[in-house]
């Protein structure tokens, strides 16, 4: 359960529209439900500022649509990521509240409003590189997120880079994605001053292991300020990157901690 319709819960017991046993009947699976193959931790949200993210491989789709439907039921909102367009097609008509991001392979149901905030640029390096991209910018998009991009910028025509300067400077977070040689994050972690996150993907020639090469050219960058993320997991670099705004956007804390 998101805070919002937490504090919508509470606002309505304390106003009568809403007995206390209707109210503990809601917040009975807190912190989490157990139905078997799965114990759904409807928590998160209030712990981490996004409710439980759904990982559909591995999952029969079955599952995967009782698993959303459990989240759905606590008013949150719902990111299911690497589903494939023949787990949407047995999905789209029992879910029918939910968008498909095909090119991201992501699912998404909102039920509760997002304010975007903050300044994220995701840059990929090439084409073959835009589903981990989409990935990233629709994960960063549901975080709250306010996202820019810049594709097809990488490093054999780094003047494509250099144009769009502006934007690199006024981002506070950029996320870079690329494959090959992996050589992107650190051409960018070396004009900006702001967090970067690499993303290497399984982009490349036989050399390339499947994303291995530009994995440890990342790992190897001398560039400050550049952390890595796993091989075409643009899902774990924009929780990062929503993490570091939400934070920035809480700024008032500050005062609290001096």
């Amino acid at each position: 359960m998101e805070q919002e319709p937490l504090r919508r819960l509470l606002e309505a017991v304390r106003a009568g529209e809403t007995s206390v046993g209707d109210a503990v009947e809601r917040l009975r699976h807190l912190p989490f439900e157990d139905i078997g193959y799965a114990k759904i931790d409807h928590h998160r949200a209030l712990r981490q500022g996004y409710p439980e993210v759904v990982f559909c491989p591995g999952k029969r789709p079955e599952q995967v649509k009782e698993i959303v439907r459990r989240i759905m039921g606590q008013g949150s909102n719902v990111l299911a990521t690497r589903c494939g367009p023949e787990l949407y097609s047995y999905l789209k008509d029992e879910l029918p509240e939910a968008h498909y991001h095909e090119a991201a392979r992501i699912l998404e149901v909102r039920q509760v409003p997002v304010q975007p905030r903050g300044r994220l640029l995701v840059v990929s390096a090439g084409t073959a590189d835009l589903p981990v991209a989409e990935e990233a910018i629709r994960t960063a998009e549901a975080m709250g997120c306010r996202v820019k991009t810049l594709f097809d910028s990488g490093v054999a025509g780094i003047h494509r880079l250099f144009d769009a300067k502006s934007l690199l400077f006024s981002a506070q977070v950029i996320i870079v994605v690329a494959g090959m040689e992996g050589a992107l994050a650190s051409v960018v972690g070396g004009l900006v001053d702001k967090p970067v996150i690499a993303v290497p993907t399984s982009v490349g020639y036989g050399a390339s292991f499947n994303g291995i090469a530009a994995l440890l050219a990342m790992l190897n960058s001398c560039a400050m300020g550049v952390s890595v993320v796993n091989i075409d997991n643009g899902f774990g670099a924009a929780a990062a990157a929503a993490a570091i705004i939400r934070q920035i956007s809480q700024s008032q804390a500050d005062e609290e901690w001096r």
